[in-house]
């Protein structure tokens, strides 16, 4: 039996972007705050020097800062008539374990979505009418506006202090930025990083075909900077250690590095390390959370009470965590009833490798957000009639790295190995480069999330069952978005170019991204959606979902952080705002 802990104001789950940014405010509002955490505790100081952060074989390769499938996986089939059978080995997507979660991880790309993605469904159909989306296509409007939101994201990136470029400054649009982002209160935190060669170069051979090229928003920060908590951070180095790497200069922006800092001098918050929240408590209603039921390292059930329970963990667990809490109907897709693990998408990306034989092009003076980028294809930046299909995507010339194990491209030909394969890699190092596509990943009738009927963890519980593939939509949407991209490379006047579009079926053992969504779509109708528009459950009205990826009705043509981010801050207002005063269904 489960030993049972004083009660608190607030139990959070997950301590990543969204776990540190509620329980700092909910801290700061007086509450009594825990948070919850999985795997172990991690600082900047101490596990991320710079004499060893950047290790490419223990961070890149064996993969140290993520999940292992020994403490927590999911089964897998594209189809439903398929058998679902267990990854062992985590490489489509690589979610984090630990304090800071996949924000210690990713890469630093900080995107707003289009202010057209918030009623993707009614633009849409106004558009082109209700016969330009596929029967099974399960696309719906969000429940918030770009306008609600707007000061969110600003709040976001200026907690990250995101390097970039304005497009469009309070509605009036500017040089240099990208034109057709939604308007924006203010100028990014800091400004561009500075661009290597093959980015130049990209940027050259777009503007002659009459595109509009411009610095991807990164928070990995141009120069330094102290955020609105007090944080100061780093100039990035350009050192190239950004992805699956914590950032040991300060640089690149993380719970580590914005938000830790300043929680932890806030006497009312503690963190439980290394602790599996095995469930969310109900009362005898089962409308009322009680708390959280967790694990420790030795074995030992705690219950942790609790007057608000916050699920900040990564999308595909909050899914997990309502199904084995019994929060809400699961989905069904022979019926489309239900709403839990409803409308699970993806990320549809494709390359476009080049060689630039008589450029030297340096890829290890690299960061995470580095590049120019075209956001022409994106949304429905352009005019979708006739094209048979819907969505879209950025592409550009980005610099993430060019380090020494993985980094080893080769002319189309190449021995797999040998001495050839040797003295190609020797010479097409500094030459080679990668241009890449990032597009939408609608959400379908038979794409979702459930519990394995056969399969079960290290704690007995049922592992999370994805079905997922790529529809035809994304897949022409990704042939068009590639021949675009082409169309570019060849105007870089390479000597030698090779497309890659994206192809299904798709491959749960070939990395993409780690932009999972869905499960815990946010709405305004209860039959389609599982939270209310401040991430709040319908069924239970004491848990929140704040802000992380499972809460988006579908995936659109950007990196999900800084709406994951924006939505943290907005969640954070109206607990603190309206749901203190009067406890109860926010509507």
């Amino acid at each position: 039996m489960a030993r049972k802990l004083p009660s608190k104001n607030v139990v959070v789950i997950g301590l990543g972007w969204t776990g540190s940014i509620l329980s700092y405010h909910l801290a700061k509002a007086g509450l009594d705050v825990v948070a919850i955490e999985r795997g172990p505790w991690r600082d900047t100081a101490t596990n991320f020097p710079p004499a060893y952060a950047q290790d490419e074989l223990r961070y890149a390769v064996r993969l140290d800062l993520f999940l292992r499938p020994a403490q927590e996986t999911l089964t897998f089939r594209n189809k439903a008539d398929q058998i679902a059978l267990p990854i062992r080995n985590f490489a489509g997507f690589l979610p984090g374990n630990g304090v800071g979660g996949a924000g210690i991880h990713w890469n630093g790309q900080t995107w707003r979505f289009l202010p057209t993605d918030f009623r993707l469904r009614s633009h849409l159909t106004e558009r082109y009418g209700a016969n330009i989306l596929p029967d099974d296509m399960t696309i719906q409007d969000w429940p918030v506006s770009y306008d609600e939101l707007e000061p969110y994201y600003d709040r976001f990136e200026k907690l990250c202090g995101t390097s970039g470029k304005a497009g469009n400054l309070k509605g009036v649009k500017q040089d240099g930025g990208n034109p057709f982002e939604g308007w924006r209160s203010a100028e990014y935190p800091t400004p561009p990083l500075k661009q290597g060669l093959g980015a130049t170069l990209f940027a050259e051979a777009a503007r002659k075909l009459g595109h509009s090229p411009f610095p991807q928003p990164a928070s990995n920060l141009s120069e330094a900077y102290t955020n609105p908590l007090g944080i100061r951070m780093g100039q990035c180095s350009y050192c190239g250690f950004c992805e699956r790497f914590g950032c040991g200069n300060y640089s690149k922006a993380s719970p580590q590095t914005c938000v830790l800092p300043a929680l932890l001098r806030v006497p009312n918050f503690t963190a439980q390390t290394e602790s599996e929240v095995l469930k969310i408590n109900l009362d005898s209603t089962g409308k009322r959370a009680t708390g959280v039921t967790y694990v420790d390292t030795s074995g030992k059930e705690w219950e942790q009470p609790a007057d608000i329970v916050l699920l900040c963990a990564f999308a595909l667990f909050n899914v997990q965590l309502m199904l084995i809490s019994g929060i809400g109907k699961p989905y069904d897709p022979v019926s489309g009833q239900g709403v839990v693990g409803r409308n699970y998408a993806y990320q549809t990306t494709s390359s476009v490798s080049v060689i630039l034989k008589d450029k030297v092009l340096n890829p290890f003076i690299a960061t995470g957000a580095h590049g120019m980028i075209i956001d022409d294809y994106n949304g429905d930046n352009f005019d979708h009639t006739n094209l048979g299909f819907v969505g879209g995507g950025y592409m550009g010339a980005g610099q993430t790295n060019g380090r020494p194990i993985q980094t080893r491209p080769v002319p189309k030909g190449t021995p797999k190995w040998g001495a050839a394969w040797k003295k190609a890699t020797a010479e097409t190092y500094q030459h080679a480069y990668s241009l890449s596509t990032h597009g939408s990943s609608y959400s379908y009738r038979d794409c979702w999330l459930d519990l394995d009927p056969t399969y079960k963890d290290r704690l007995g519980r049922p592992l999370m069952r994805m079905t997922f593939d790529f529809h035809e939509n994304e897949l022409k949407m990704s042939a068009f978005l590639t021949e675009r991209l082409a169309e570019i490379a060849k105007a870089m006047n390479p000597t030698e170019m090779q497309a890659h579009p994206r192809k299904g079926p798709y491959d749960s053992t070939i990395y993409q991204t780690t932009h999972n969504t869905g499960g815990t779509v946010m709405g305004d109708d209860p039959q389609t959606s599982v939270l209310n528009r401040y991430g709040q459950s319908w069924d239970v009205h004491n848990l929140f979902v704040p802000g992380g990826a499972s809460v988006f009705p579908q995936n659109h043509g950007y990196n999900p952080t800084n709406t994951v981010g924006a939505l943290a801050f907005w969640t954070a207002d109206a607990i603190t705002q309206r749901y203190l005063k009067n406890p109860g269904p926010l509507m």
